[in-house]
């Protein structure tokens, strides 16, 4: 044990605050949840990403991390038009799973982490991000597909989750920049918890999809994954894209991958990429997942 302390120290990091060990971007479908929820995951169809995220479930299950902060996007669940927040951070100690027209999701509800939350968003505001603090709100599969394909189908979500809603949906959406430097400001915050707690940062949605238009069901595999290697290796070079271009390479959907950027800028510089995956089409998307780790 003394060894292993010692090797912690050595590497910089302090054994007795709370720290991020691990990113993980993944596209957030529904018709996934509805697959795993309904028994379908057995069909053809669907083993090509069953057998694909088995590494992702594995690598989870031997990291287990404390607390996953999952940024994501709410759709209209929580939230409407009546009032738009760039980003949202939920601060409460339980979420339950939304309604989103078919009922919930029979997952387990979401428990939160008030205390690492409250902090996270004093700090954020002291470090002149404006957050939206929410005590109550629903999570519909923005949220919780993720949770489903990094656990499957426990009785109860094995980790604490902090719930961070950004708006890609309403025009003006963030920039990918400052997506980007609020991953950096969560970094900081996470860092400054005076607990011994383990963090995974999730970024969801994307990859390139659109779903109305006469660009419906638009995909750009290609586009996607040469973003995906930048994110990974050099991902200030794509925090200068536009919406126009998000929206031109990706369908209007696309932009989703700005909430990765969030997820890449609370990891350190130098990462090891630990697995990747992608499949074409899961429903009308093009299916993503990288899982990064901070390499000491």
């Amino acid at each position: 044990m003394a060894v292993a302390r010692l090797m912690v120290i050595a590497a910089g990091v302090n054994k007795d605050m709370a720290r991020i060990i691990a990113g993980i971007g993944t596209s957030h479908i529904p018709a996934i949840g509805a697959a795993v929820d309904n028994g379908k995951t057995g069909e053809a169809y669907w083993q090509p990403l069953m057998n694909g995220i088995k590494p992702a479930r594995e690598w989870m299950k031997n990291t287990r991390p404390d607390v996953c902060i999952i940024v994501y996007n709410d759709h209209a669940s929580a939230f409407s038009l009546e009032s738009i927040s760039t980003f949202s951070i939920g601060v409460g100690d339980v979420f339950p799973p939304a309604d989103e027209g078919y009922g919930p999701r029979k997952v387990p509800v979401v428990e939160g982490h008030s205390e690492l939350a409250w902090h996270i968003a004093e700090s954020l505001i002291l470090d002149e991000f404006d957050m939206t603090m929410v005590n109550d709100m629903p999570v519909d599969h923005g949220l919780t597909v993720p949770l489903t394909i990094m656990y499957d189908q426990p009785d109860a979500w094995p980790c604490k989750v902090i719930p961070l809603s950004v708006n890609v949906v309403q025009y003006p959406q963030p920039t990918g920049n400052r997506c980007y430097m609020l991953g950096k400001a969560i970094r900081r915050a996470v860092e400054s918890f005076g607990d011994d707690l383990t963090v995974a940062v999730f970024g969801t949605g994307g990859m390139s999809h659109q779903l109305q238009g006469e660009r419906a069901g638009v995909i750009n595999r290609d586009y996607d994954l040469k973003w995906l290697d930048k994110l990974v290796n050099d991902p200030e070079s794509i925090t200068g894209i536009n919406h126009t271009e998000y929206m031109r390479e990706t369908g209007s959907e696309g932009i989703e991958l700005i909430m990765w950027l969030i997820m890449r800028g609370a990891m350190a510089a130098n990462i090891n990429e630990v697995y990747r995956f992608d499949h074409v089409p899961v429903s009308n998307t093009h299916y993503g997942l990288t899982i990064l780790e901070n390499r000491l």
